[in-house]
């Protein structure tokens, strides 16, 4: 399976090509998933639980031949069973569903809100590993949606994050921008990236802190040409240090330069 973090690799079975198709729309855009392929019948999925890795699989319940519930139950015997979530148009299941083992259980037509939560309850699930150093870097940029238009939001230009529930806004010269996703995530892409948590709802670029200050009670800021991000005493001993090691870098290629 994947580790927690990466993106999620999810399969969405269904008989009735129009709700399969908009179940695939709408996993594809939710951030939280990397992959997503589609069966249009139960056997054809089993086939393909069986020779790939999933981390969870979207069942329609009320399929011709073997039906959801059943499909879910073959698939708690697998060596590595996908997280299962079950879709369907009728609520007389839930208690069978969740009797199975699944982790939510979403009436047609599916909301992307619904969805969300969802997928977080199949991240939840899976083992938090580290995420491979060597993959690709594909967070590198944020797609952020906002009045039905798309804008790309390169990290080099975030200052800051700041936690927001479930959200996390990236704060930019050009603008607050806000993206569905747990700060806890983001962090666990970008920690190796020039940012550092400062907070428990904040993360900040090194590059981006031009001084340390203290606020009127005598905490602990720091601060950016957008605002002062604080700083909790759990993480003030690792932003110092970190802000050493790059200003001696800094420096060191300062010195290569003049050589």
């Amino acid at each position: 399976m994947t580790a927690r973090g990466a993106g999620l690799r999810v399969l969405a079975v269904d008989d009735i090509p129009a709700a399969l198709q908009d179940l695939c729309q709408l996993l594809r855009e939710d951030e939280q998933v990397a992959d997503v392929a589609s069966a249009a019948e139960p056997l054809s999925a089993l086939r393909m639980l069986q020779s790939e890795r999933f981390d969870a699989v979207f069942l329609d319940i009320s399929m011709p031949g073997l039906d959801g519930l059943e499909l879910a139950s073959l698939l708690a015997q697998l060596t590595e069973p996908p997280v299962i979530v079950f879709v369907t148009a009728y609520d007389g299941h839930a208690v069978t569903a969740y009797g199975i083992g699944a982790v939510d259980y979403l009436l047609k037509p599916v909301r992307a809100e619904r969805l969300a939560a969802a997928l977080a309850k199949v991240v939840k699930m899976l083992p938090a590993t580290p995420i491979d150093p060597a993959a690709p870097d594909a967070m590198a940029v944020l797609p952020v949606e906002s009045a039905g238009r798309t804008q790309y939001v390169r990290r080099s230009d975030v200052r800051f994050v700041e936690a927001h529930g479930d959200y996390v806004k990236l704060h930019t010269p050009s603008g607050v921008h806000t993206v569905r996703m747990p700060i806890s995530r983001l962090e666990q892409y970008w920690e190796g990236t020039g940012f550092v948590r400062t907070h428990r709802g904040f993360l900040v670029a090194i590059d981006a802190v031009t001084e340390l200050r203290s606020d009127s009670v005598g905490g602990l800021l720091a601060h950016t040409e957008l605002g002062d991000v604080p700083v909790s005493r759990r993480h003030a001993r690792e932003l110092r240090e970190r802000l050493l090691h790059a200003a001696r870098n800094s420096e060191l290629s300062k010195q290569e330069r003049r050589g």
